[in-house]
C-alpha cells in the first residue's frame, strides 16, 4: 500500500520531534511498552524513548526473539510495536513479522536507518548490500506487511498515522523506517483528522441478511462454527450474544482455539475433520446450516482438508465480506451481518448436544510414567479463569487444542504460521503486556532450544510465568510427519540433550524447577509451582518415557498421511 496526498488545511498547534509524534501516537493506542534490539541506527530512536514519559522498552535476545514477543504482546494488548536497526536487524525480524502478518496480528516494526545524508549520497555503509541502496529491505518487507513507508519530517504524521491506521484495521503488521538524524528533526503536528469508519454496503447487507434467512428459518440442526478471525477482528462478544440467542451448537476450528467460551452449555468442542471428535465432526458436518464466522480454509486448520462441509449450506462471515455457495457480498462488515443474523429471531428448542470431551476425567495412576492421554487431563484440571495459555507448535499444539479451557483464558498459538520456537518468546510478550494474569507456556524441547534466550529476558524483567518443557528427547512433531522414514532412522530429528532445569544457573536467575517422570511427580510439580509463581518463574521439565507419544490427533494425522502414500 502507498501513501496519498493530505491537502486538508490545519492549524499546527506545537512543534515535536519525529520520535516524540511517533511515541505520542504509539501511546493512543494503548501500547505502553516496546519490544526490540538496539543498534546503532536506531540509538536516536532509543535515547528519545528513554526520555518519553509513558512506553518502556523492553530489549529482546535477538531481534527475531524481539518480533515473536511483540506477536504475543499484540495477541493480549490488540497492538505492538517493534523498533530494530536497518538490515542485519529487520532482516532477523522477518520471520516474526510474516508470521504476524500470516496471523493478523498488527505490529508497527519500526527501523533504524542510516542517515538520511548518507542515504542521498549512497555511501556504502555497514549493514548494508554495499551497493549503495537503501531501499532494498523495505521493498523485503511490502509482502510481507500491510503498509511500508520511508518517514521524514514533511510526511512523518501523514505516514505514521496511516501505518497505524491500516495495522488497526487489516490486524495485520506494518513497517516504517526512519533515519537516525531525522528522528530528533521536528515534525509539524497539526490537529488530527478523524478516521472514516468503514461501514457496510448496507444493499450488499441486505441481500446477504435475506439468503441467510432463506438457509436458517427452515434448517433443523444449525451449527455455529467459529474460528481465528473472531478473536483478532473484536468479535467474540457479538458471536457469544448470537449463539446465546440461538441456542444451537459451537464449535471451535483449530486456529480459533479459545474464541469461543468452553464453558458455554453450547460449546460441543474442537471440529477437527477426520483427526478429532467422530462426535463433533458428525454434528458439524450433519448440519443443514452451518453459519462459519471467520474461517481460514488451510490445510492445518481443516486436518489436511478432510473438513468437509457443504458450501451451499455455509454461512461464511468474514470481517469485511460474507459468501454462501457461490454467492458473494463484499463490502458487509462482520459485526453488522451477525446483528442481522441475531435480528432473524431464529431459537432452536431443542436441548443442546450432549458431547465427550477427551480429558475430562483423570486416567493414568500417580506411578505410572508420563504420557499424553494422563497429563492433558491434569493439564485441563489446574488451569483457570482469565490464565493465558501458549502451546507451541508440535505436540503441545495437538493436544492442548483439546483441553477443554475455563472462561476468560486467552489461548495463544501459531497455527497457520507454525513456526517452532515462537511460544517462548511470545510468552514473555504476554507476560509483559499482562503482569497480572497468570502466564503458562507448554513448549517442546527441540522447539525450546530454538529462543530458550529469552527466558533470560523473562527473569531480567521480572515476568513470572509457568513453563512445561516436555522433553522427548527431539523433534517428534517432525517424525510424524514424515512417513517416508521410520522415526528412529531420521537422524536430522534429533537434538542434543540439555538440562533445563539448569537454566536458572546460566541465566543469573532465581527459579522454581523440577524434573518430573510420573503423573505423581507432576501433580505435585504442579502444586508446588502454584505456590512459587507468585513469586519466581517457575520451570517443569516432563521426561516423556516413550519419544513416541502423542495425542490422539497425531495418530490420526500420521494415519491419514500413510494412507496417502
Amino acid at each position: 500500500m502507498t501513501s496519498m496526498n493530505n491537502n486538508s488545511k490545519q492549524t499546527p498547534i506545537e512543534q515535536k520531534s519525529v520520535g516524540e509524534y511517533l511515541f505520542d501516537c504509539l501511546k493512543q493506542e494503548g501500547i505502553t511498552e516496546i519490544f526490540g534490539v538496539p543498534g546503532d541506527y536506531n540509538f536516536t530512536l532509543l535515547d528519545t524513548l528513554q526520555q518519553y514519559d509513558g512506553i518502556q522498552f523492553y530489549n529482546g535476545r535477538n531481534e527475531l526473539n524481539a518480533g515473536y514477543a511483540a506477536d504475543g504482546y499484540a495477541r493480549i494488548n490488540g497492538m505492538s510495536a517493534l523498533i530494530t536497526t536497518f538490515g542485519v536487524g529487520e532482516l532477523s525480524a522477518c520471520n516474526a513479522i510474516a508470521g504476524a502478518n500470516s496471523e493478523h496480528v498488527p505490529i508497527i516494526h519500526i527501523v533504524g536507518a542510516p542517515p538520511e545524508k548518507s542515504q542521498k549520497d549512497q555511501k556504502l555503509m555497514h549493514h548494508t548490500l554495499m551497493d549503495g541502496n537503501f531501499d532494498v529491505f523495505r521493498k523485503v518487507y511490502e509482502p510481507i506487511t500491510a503498509y511500508t513507508a520511508v518517514v521524514t519530517p514533511n510526511n512523518a504524521r501523514m505516514e505514521i498515522t496511516a501505518a497505524i491506521r491500516v495495522a488497526k484495521e487489516k490486524k495485520k503488521p506494518v513497517y516504517l523506517v526512519i533515519a537516525d538524524d531525522v528522528v530528533a528533526k521536528p515534525v509539524s503536528v497539526l490537529d488530527e483528522l478523524e478516521s472514516p469508519l468503514t461501514t457496510s454496503n448496507q444493499d450488499k447487507l441486505q441481500e446477504a441478511a435475506d439468503h441467510v434467512r432463506r438457509l436458517l428459518e427452515p434448517a433443523g440442526r444449525p451449527v455455529i462454527l467459529v474460528d481465528v478471525k473472531t478473536v483478532r477482528f473484536g468479535l467474540e462478544t457479538a458471536v457469544r450474544e448470537l449463539a446465546n440467542a440461538m441456542n444451537v451448537p459451537v464449535a471451535t476450528m483449530m486456529y480459533g482455539k479459545g474464541a469461543f467460551d468452553e464453558s458455554n452449555p453450547n460449546y460441543i468442542g474442537m471440529y477437527a475433520g477426520t483427526f478429532g471428535s467422530s462426535e463433533v465432526q458428525s454434528i458439524v458436518e450433519s448440519s443443514d446450516c452451518v453459519i462459519a464466522i471467520g474461517p481460514v480454509w488451510a490445510d492445518t486448520n481443516t486436518a489436511s482438508f478432510t473438513a468437509k462441509l457443504n458450501p451451499h449450506n455455509t454461512i461464511e462471515i468474514q470481517p469485511d465480506m460474507v459468501k454462501i455457495g457461490v454467492s458473494e457480498y463484499p463490502d458487509v462488515q462482520a459485526a453488522d451481518m451477525l446483528q442481522e443474523v441475531q435480528q432473524i429471531g431464529y431459537r432452536s428448542k431443542a436441548k443442546p448436544e450432549k458431547v465427550s470431551f477427551p480429558y475430562e476425567e483423570i486416567t493414568g495412576s500417580t506411578d505410572d510414567p508420563l504420557k499424553a492421554a494422563s497429563y492433558f487431563p491434569r493439564f485441563q484440571q489446574m488451569l483457570k479463569e482469565d490464565d493465558i495459555v501458549i502451546a507451541e507448535t508440535g505436540i503441545f499444539y495437538y493436544g492442548m487444542s483439546q483441553v477443554r479451557l475455563p472462561r476468560n483464558t486467552t489461548y495463544i498459538s501459531q497455527g497457520g504460521w507454525q513456526s517452532i520456537g515462537y511460544a517462548t518468546p511470545a510468552a514473555y510478550g504476554a507476560s509483559i503486556a499482562a503482569p497480572e494474569r497468570r502466564v503458562l507456556l507448554f513448549t517442546g524441547d527441540g522447539s525450546l532450544q530454538l529462543t530458550a534466550q529469552e527466558i533470560s529476558s523473562m527473569l531480567y524483567y521480572g515476568c513470572k510465568p509457568m513453563i512445561f518443557v516436555l522433553n522427548n528427547d527431539g523433534y517428534t512433531i517432525e517424525k510424524y510427519l514424515n512417513v517416508k522414514t521410520e522415526p528412529d532412522e531420521q537422524q536430522y530429528n534429533n537434538i542434543p540433550a540439555w538440562s533445563y532445569t539448569k537454566l536458572a544457573e546460566a541465566f543469573g536467575g532465581n527459579l522454581f524447577t523440577k524434573t518430573v517422570r510420573t503423573n505423581g511427580e507432576l501433580e505435585q510439580a504442579i502444586t508446588e509451582a502454584e505456590q512459587e509463581c507468585d513469586e519466581k518463574l517457575c520451570l517443569i521439565e516432563m521426561i516423556a518415557a516413550d519419544p513416541m507419544d502423542a495425542p490422539e490427533y497425531m495418530h490420526q494425522m500420521r494415519k491419514f498421511k500413510q494412507q496417502q502414500m
